[in-house]
């Protein structure tokens, strides 16, 4: 099982899109090469006031392209990389992963998955709504997060569009995601 990298994405500045790339080098440990997310230590701006000396587990951020579909029937436009993240799959049911799953994107990289991307405010700033249209309430009531997951690099290398998507899935019971 498995599927495609359809775009890689990053931005050397905190902004809320990241351009779209021929390739991005993803690097042991840190995350995305050039990327303002990379680092041992945590690089989104909320989390490093509450404390910057925490583990990064948000790396790099991968969104299923099946997200834009769906947005899509609702009327929205969204693109690769609009939503902040690195990597952009098709045919990866990212959400239904668990805790600890290895990505292999391409030849020579490896990712591993640490929890949902939460996502926040900003959002509606991108596309009024949308927010609601990423986060919003599963069976029983459940609030189910649908903007992507994060991952930390376990092996660098060149990540392109075309590469292909390998799942190793973590020795059980399997541990649902959560918010990092």
């Amino acid at each position: 099982m498995g599927g495609t990298v359809t775009a890689v994405s990053s931005n050397g500045t905190y902004a809320f899109t990241k351009p779209n790339r021929e390739s991005v080098r993803l690097l042991a440990g840190l995350g995305v090469e050039g990327d303002v997310h990379a680092g041992t230590t945590v690089k989104h701006r909320f989390r490093m006031e509450k404390d910057p000396s925490q583990a990064n587990l948000r790396q790099v951020h991968l969104m299923h392209e099946e997200l834009f579909d769906e947005l899509g029937e609702g009327g929205f436009v969204v693109a690769p990389g609009q939503l902040g993240e690195n990597v952009t799959t098709r045919g990866v049911d990212l959400l239904g992963l668990p805790v600890g799953t290895l990505l292999r994107l391409g030849n020579e990289a490896v990712v591993e998955i640490t929890g949902l991307r939460n996502p926040c405010a900003q959002i509606d700033n991108f596309q009024r709504g949308l927010l609601k249209q990423v986060v919003g309430r599963g069976e029983g009531g459940a609030v189910v997060y649908k903007s992507g997951v994060m991952s930390v690099v376990r092996e660098g290398g060149v990540v392109r569009p075309g590469d292909p998507v390998e799942i190793e899935l973590p020795d059980g019971p399997h541990r649902p995601l959560e918010i990092v």
